[in-house]
């Protein structure tokens, strides 16, 4: 989650594509009904065959993947909608009956899973028993058609196993909740120490300020030595208020490059990115750590809010810094966030130059700062 703002991050690749496989791998066990539909003898059954297979397939990974993306939202799964999909989805099962005769039984197994992901509890149950009970009573009612003892196992514990997959995506809300009102709350705390720190420096000395300013405004006709004596003062302290909001607000603003390291291990880690990061930080001089360190905060931000990687190489060298990754890498070829406008006003103080585009091998992203004497 960003900090600053209270919204959560997005998603890394990592974790969309592994939601897809969760949710594709199974269908290979479609591949009964699949063959026999390309067995059959008329070209019309198995183009229907075929068809309502793959239909029923994309249709079940998109339904799994949009309750995912729900969840992952904290958001509730419309029952409504969860009800329509699986009827639709149910529907293009049945459609395969011509081509698949019984083995369009093994359908039942992932509309089984998808209830138990979608429905609420008790009608996910009651559509468990009817898809388990439905194999039974077909071999009792069709002439011809075996009992599918193996398709009922498959049913209930494929059932089983993705009650499993939506406990824990529900833990996963909740501990992403939980995460999010943990980091709203350190904002908070650290806004409410900012105001107090300020309070306790400037409340007195502007209290002083106001009391000496209105008896200067009183003196000022009657005793004019007296009333610059406390204008003078008024000036005095002031000044002294002053250096304390900026003493203040630099140790708030404080960077080091050894810190941000860390932090970018953390941040990285927490988005699921890997980082590979320099082992050894070499000696720099006080105000080249400080913008090193800012080049790496602004760097790492950029990875895990928009970058899509899957890592992050963070290099530190006596005379530069550079931070890339292999993501989508810059939109535009000469990137100009909020973020990269402070760094080169930072850079352009020490005549450091900030490079910021695609990384030599032309995907990803690489932000550079190095010194004005070495070359690119």
């Amino acid at each position: 989650m960003d900090l600053s703002t209270g919204q959560p991050q997005a998603v890394s690749r990592h974790w969309r594509v592994t939601g897809w496989l969760l949710a594709a791998v199974w269908l290979f066990f479609l591949n009964v009904p699949l063959a026999t539909a390309l067995h059959q003898p008329e070209p019309w059954r198995r183009v229907l065959g075929v068809v309502a297979l793959v239909v029923f397939g994309i249709g079940y990974v998109l339904l799994f993947q949009w309750a995912r993306k729900l969840r992952q939202s904290m958001l509730p799964i419309p029952v409504g909608r969860a009800r329509a999909g699986l009827a639709l989805l149910l529907a293009v099962g049945l459609a395969s009956l011509p081509s698949t005769e019984g083995d369009w039984l093994a359908t039942l197994v992932y509309v089984a899973a998808a209830a138990v992901f979608l429905l609420p509890l008790w009608e996910a149950l009651a559509a468990v028993v009817l898809c388990a009970v439905t194999p039974v009573l077909a071999s009792w009612l069709v002439p011809g058609w075996e009992a599918e003892s193996g398709i009922v196992f498959a049913v209930l514990l494929a059932s089983f196993a993705m009650f499993g997959v939506s406990q824990l995506a529900q833990r996963n809300s909740e501990l992403r909740a939980a995460q999010q009102e943990i980091g709203r709350l350190a904002v908070a705390e650290e806004r409410s120490r900012a105001a107090r720190d300020l309070h306790d420096i400037l409340g007195h000395s502007l209290t002083v300020v106001a009391i000496k300013a209105e008896l200067a405004g009183r003196l000022i006709e009657v005793d004019r030595e007296r009333a610059a004596t406390e204008i003078a003062e008024v000036e005095a302290l002031a000044r002294a208020a002053l250096a304390d909001v900026r003493q203040t607000v630099g140790a708030y603003r404080e960077v080091s490059l050894v810190a941000e390291l860390a932090g970018a291990r953390s941040a990285l880690a927490a988005a699921g990115i890997a980082a590979d990061v320099s082992a050894e930080v070499p000696e720099l001089p006080e105000e080249w750590d400080r913008l090193f360190g800012w080049a790496v905060r602004e760097g790492v931000t950029n990875v895990v809010r928009h970058s899509g990687a899957r890592c992050c190489v963070i290099r530190v060298y006596p005379d530069r810094v550079e931070i890339s990754d292999d993501g989508r890498g810059p939109s535009t070829p000469d990137p100009s966030g909020h973020g990269l406008v402070g760094l080169r006003e930072r850079a352009r103080r020490l005549d450091a130059v900030v490079t910021v585009g695609r990384r030599p091998a032309g995907d990803g992203f690489l932000l550079r700062v190095h010194t004005p004497g070495e070359s690119r």
